[in-house]
């Protein structure tokens, strides 16, 4: 078994590589049961262990660039991790957007009038801002690890996720502004059969259905994070102990 102390220089090796601490524990998960086998197959120390194992991960802490809400070069690795999450985070926000665009088409049928659909298209979007509200409140005491440059001892990211903190503060605002509108052009499209400006028909739709998505992929964001900040107390501990 691998002691305190041995599993602190793993940690001390990934925090130099400027890792978020999340992607950290996968990392570390697969170094330590690597340099384990090494010790047992090829009776070795740890440290010359730990050694080659940091030799085979050479490659993966190359630092490359990745424009999904990163100011700075990151390790090749944090690059894959990240895109797989993102990816599966995004089609579920995807997915979600269509739904409540679907509804807000439904809305205009349902409507008997323009003014009634504007109160529904309000109503609609109104209840994103509602769920961002409440999430905060809920949520009010771990504020201060939301901030998006938030780090740990000066140099260690928290999580992935936190870097979303930003696109959820422009969603808001947009949505905001989107409040202000009624959604005429799409009921006049579909009820009135009024199609003399397409393009603010179109927009009308898109623009509700792509702010819709961005809320529902920061939330996401904002809950996993939160999920890997109870599940990092133990490495925040260990480093605050060493």
């Amino acid at each position: 078994m691998m002691n305190t102390v041995q599993e602190s220089k793993i940690t001390d090796y990934l925090v130099s590589k400027n890792l978020s601490l999340d992607i950290q524990i996968e990392i570390k998960d697969h170094m330590i049961s690597q340099i384990m086998d090494l010790e047992l197959e090829e009776n070795l120390s740890f440290e010359e262990a730990f050694s080659k194992v940091k030799k085979s991960w050479k490659d993966e802490f190359t630092t490359t660039s990745y424009w999904m809400f990163f100011r700075e070069p990151i390790p090749l690795i944090a690059k894959k991790v990240i895109r797989e999450k993102y990816n599966n985070l995004l089609k579920k926000s995807f997915l979600a957007g269509l739904l409540f665009s679907g509804i807000n088409i439904l809305l205009i049928y349902l409507a008997n009038n323009v003014n009634i659909y504007s109160l529904l298209f309000k109503g609609l979007n109104g209840m994103f801002l509602l769920a961002l509200g409440v999430v905060w409140i809920l949520n009010f005491k771990i504020r201060k690890y939301m901030k998006p440059d938030f780090k740990y001892k000066g140099k260690c990211l928290y999580t992935m996720y936190q870097q979303n903190m930003g696109l959820m503060l422009l969603c808001t605002l947009s949505m905001l502004q989107l409040l202000m509108k009624n959604g005429h052009y799409a009921y006049q499209f579909f009820r009135e059969q009024n199609h003399a400006d397409n393009l603010m028909v179109t927009i009308t739709l898109l623009i509700p259905f792509l702010l819709q998505t961005g809320i529902i992929f920061t939330l996401f964001n904002f809950y996993e994070h939160k999920k890997n900040l109870l599940r990092m107390q133990n490495i925040l501990t260990l480093h605050a102990n060493g």
